[in-house]
């Protein structure tokens, strides 16, 4: 079982066990504010509420340098798997400039790509090819992207999850 955290501004922060989050809780740092009903946990003093979104009880200042990092799994996740070029069904990912030409691989350089417009396009840019883009591509922002574990989420957590898109 996981727990979602949210910083006192509700921005997420975190995912943790429920046992780090009863702690957080039974230390007075943080309210439960969604639990999971019929599941109780049980200690020596009686049962507690086995928490599915705590509130820390302090705002937790975030560095604004957090990065994310670029992986092929972000990159889908970012263009909703859909292709860049033709907007079908995305499984691969594109160096808009080609790697051998110098691209990077960087959020600015790739974008999800179905394996027919891969192909074609090959080695040359989208310019040569005179293709367009469907958007331009960007870093990911939001604070749901910082957070390690959502993309596995607990229904409970969509609303809050919601809020930092």
């Amino acid at each position: 079982m996981r727990t979602l955290v949210l910083n006192a501004g509700y921005e997420p922060l975190a995912i943790v066990s429920f046992k780090r989050a009863l702690v957080l809780v039974m230390n007075d740092k943080a309210s439960v504010i969604e639990r999971i009903e019929g599941d109780p946990v049980w200690g020596s003093r009686g049962a507690y509420d086995r928490p599915a979104v705590i509130i820390l009880s302090r705002y937790v200042r975030v560095p604004n340098s957090r990065r994310v990092p670029v992986t092929r799994r972000g990159v889908l996740r970012r263009d909703n798997h859909r292709c860049g070029y033709c907007g079908k069904a995305a499984s691969t990912i594109d160096h808009v400039m080609p790697r051998s030409r110098g691209g990077a691989d960087s959020w600015e350089n790739l974008v999800a790509c179905c394996l027919r417009c891969n192909n074609v396009k090959s080695n040359r840019t989208p310019q040569e090819m005179r293709w367009e883009l469907r958007f331009v591509p960007r870093p990911p922002h939001g604070t749901a992207w910082t957070v390690r574990g959502t993309e596995r989420s607990d229904p409970r957590w969509e609303p809050y999850l919601a809020l930092a898109a």
